[in-house]
């Protein structure tokens, strides 16, 4: 069979197109068929649609609890972006590697898979396990598919490493993501009669106000959180939609929202501040003209914060092989969250900068790849000789 240094490997990974709206399972597919040559049977954990899977894999004991090794399969389109080279088609140049998902977070991914004839022949006491996912990019939907797994299976495992790009920094907390879609239904007329009708794209821009004012209470009176940059939860939104013509009267109008959540907050208040303003204050208002008139939210999604957990297996294991006696944080979300809350201690670690993440002409400096080896076979040399 093939031998892939990571770099290779990353390559192969790149060269497949995984945009979340589309299939991730050619690579999928590929990388099971790699392990399998290897005489590693890897588990597949379809969507309902059959068109993406999530992968689970172990090397090493079963009957004992060893360490995820986690990452998403998934990239964000490069749809309207201006690349200097084609985004599937790596292309080396300078000491950098560019393409969609070297970065975010394809050489993770690749650097483990390339390293697994190391990880079978170090006949390992602890296992390493592959876990990667699909659907990451658009709400961190497949892992669940994952977590479920595990909770199938006895040991859990001691520790997961989330292999974000992290410039290999160990991230023991990030911030929740909470995504909602706001619809605001009003009543059409002619822009001559406003008395007789409910512009909903008047009233969305209330809510959107509203929601600029709870941002700017986050900023000025949370207690600062200096770790995180910015020091604060964050109100954001994203995109809004609305209206027909400039003398209809907009029956309609839309927008997306979120607000990344410091670790150890209220979920809920935001958004139960906004529901209050929204039912009590707005939505009386166009109901006064119309009893059609409505405000309809719906959650989009939740990414689970990542809470710190000093001295837990996941954050000395990787401390001790970055080489380093400190942690950081990062206010983008991961998966990390999710496989905390289903009992496993999690951090965050990866080759690569987030910076360079979703913009045209993503790339990844070559010595964090092989910074990630490097980690990685720490990795192997510790499962070798320790079981716990």
């Amino acid at each position: 069979m093939t031998q892939f240094t990571p770099l290779a490997m990353t390559k192969k990974l790149v060269s497949y197109d995984t945009t979340s709206r589309d299939s991730n399972l050619a690579l999928i597919e590929f990388a099971a068929g790699y392990l399998k040559d290897l005489g590693v049977d890897a588990t597949l954990i379809h969507n309902a649609e059959k068109n993406k899977a999530n992968l689970y894999a172990t090397i090493g004991p079963t009957d004992v609890p060893g360490v995820v090794l986690s990452g998403h399969t998934d990239v964000v389109p490069v749809d309207g972006q201006d690349w200097s080279t084609a985004p599937f088609e790596p292309v080396e140049s300078g000491g950098r590697l560019f393409g969609r998902g070297t970065s975010d977070m394809k050489s993770f991914i690749a650097t483990a898979l390339a390293l697994a004839p190391e990880m079978i022949a170090a006949d390992l006491k602890m296992p390493i396990h592959f876990a990667f996912s699909y659907d990451e990019e658009v709400g961190c939907l497949g892992v669940h598919g994952i977590v479920s797994h595990l909770s199938e299976i006895s040991p859990l495992p001691r520790a997961v490493i989330v292999g974000e790009p992290t410039d290999m920094k160990v991230v023991n907390a990030h911030k929740g993501v909470f995504a909602f879609h706001t619809s605001v239904h009003g009543f059409e007329a002619h822009s001559s009669a406003t008395h007789i009708g409910v512009n909903a794209v008047m009233y969305a821009a209330q809510l959107v106000s509203y929601l600029s004012d709870l941002a700017a209470e986050q900023r000025d009176n949370n207690g600062d959180h200096h770790r995180f940059e910015p020091p604060h939860t964050t109100v954001h939104v994203g995109t809004i939609r609305g209206g027909t013509a400039l003398n209809i009267i907009p029956k309609e109008c839309s927008f997306v929202w979120e607000y990344r959540l410091i670790p150890g907050e209220n979920e809920d208040a935001i958004l139960k501040k906004f529901n209050n303003y929204a039912n009590d204050v707005v939505l009386p208002k166009m109901k006064a003209v119309s009893e059609h008139a409505a405000i309809v939210t719906e959650r989009l999604g939740r990414v689970a914060p990542l809470v710190p957990e000093p001295d837990s297996p996941a954050e000395t294991l990787a401390m001790m092989l970055a080489g380093t006696n400190q942690t950081d944080v990062v206010s983008y979300g991961t998966e990390g969250g999710i496989f905390q809350e289903a009992g496993v201690p999690t951090v965050v670690c990866g080759p690569g900068n987030i910076l360079q993440a979703h913009r045209p002409d993503e790339y990844i400096e070559i010595a964090q790849i092989t910074a990630c080896e490097q980690f990685l076979r720490r990795l192997i040399e510790v499962a070798k000789t320790q079981s716990v």
